[in-house]
């Protein structure tokens, strides 16, 4: 079956979206044109309303509507705790926990030298503003929370060499088996990283 030029067009253009394949883009597409058009159009004005209402938070580089964010406004939050994350998805992760009341510093990226991505595409120079300089922040420590892989722990070693001349307390999350996981299933690297981060009982 011959699609029309909008449907392959509309095919082309959720396919660039990240994790959707050519399969799951003529789905979607078909989706769409299932959908009532009052549906269609609410989808699209959300689109457009995401992309002109919401902008970097000066402060801690997250998405907002309003500059700064809440969480930076929020006088309850200890500001000598400062959370960096690589992106606006893991600060929600460590939202959803309650247990950090600290604030936050979103870096938008990774290391990762194959993908051309070096220090200058990160917000690192926002974040040493923040921490030196006339207008610092009071912050006594940096919890570095980036993935476990290979990006991230790079990541997570360039920032706390960055911040360690600052004087500043620089720690890193935890990582090991999961809760409810099975030690057998479990991979080397993780058992090891796991016993590393043992505690007393």
């Amino acid at each position: 079956m011959a699609l029309g030029d909008p449907i392959q067009r509309l095919i082309r253009e959720l396919g660039k979206l990240p994790g959707i394949g050519q399969k799951t883009a003529t789905r979607l597409a078909f989706h769409v044109l299932r959908t009532p058009t009052s549906g269609v159009r609410e989808l699209a004005e959300a689109l457009c309303e995401v992309k002109e209402k919401i902008r970097f938070c000066s402060v801690c580089m997250s998405l907002t509507e309003q500059d700064p964010c809440q969480l930076c406004e929020d006088p309850s939050r200890d500001r000598q705790l400062l959370c960096v994350v690589a992106h606006p998805p893991d600060l929600l992760a460590v939202e959803r926990t309650g247990s950090y009341r600290g604030r936050y510093h979103v870096l938008h990226g990774v290391l990762s030298p194959l993908e051309g991505i070096g220090p200058d595409d990160l917000r690192l120079r926002e974040l040493l503003t923040r921490l030196q300089g006339p207008a610092a922040e009071p912050i006594k420590e940096v919890i570095v929370a980036t993935s476990p892989n290979v990006e991230g722990e790079a990541t997570a070693m360039y920032v706390a060499r960055t911040l360690k001349p600052l004087g500043l307390r620089v720690t890193r999350i935890a990582s090991g088996l999961p809760i409810g996981g099975d030690l057998e299933y479990a991979d080397g690297v993780t058992i090891a990283r796991a016993l590393e981060v043992r505690r007393d009982m």
